[in-house]
């Protein structure tokens, strides 16, 4: 428990990270971040989380972005 302390993602699901994505950022914005077609043709969660689940490299990138996306969240809340 203690190595996940600080891991932002320790407890969410994938699910949760892509739709607060979606919801927030929108399609268009992880086609441009991660070039998959799920995320620029046949736009659904679940054809997202499918590919996702099976892809791994695809699901780190989409990871790796959501942590950036809540670091990005973060400072602009701070700066007021």
């Amino acid at each position: 428990m203690e190595a996940q302390k600080n891991n932002p993602l320790h407890g969410l699901t994938l699910e949760f990270i892509l739709t607060d994505m979606v919801n927030n950022e929108g399609w268009d914005f992880l086609g441009e971040e991660v070039n998959i077609n799920c995320f620029k043709s046949n736009q659904t969660i679940k054809s997202s989380l499918n590919f996702l689940r099976k892809t791994p490299w695809a699901r780190a990138k989409v990871e790796s972005l959501y942590t950036y996306v809540l670091r990005e969240r973060k400072r602009k809340l701070n700066r007021g």
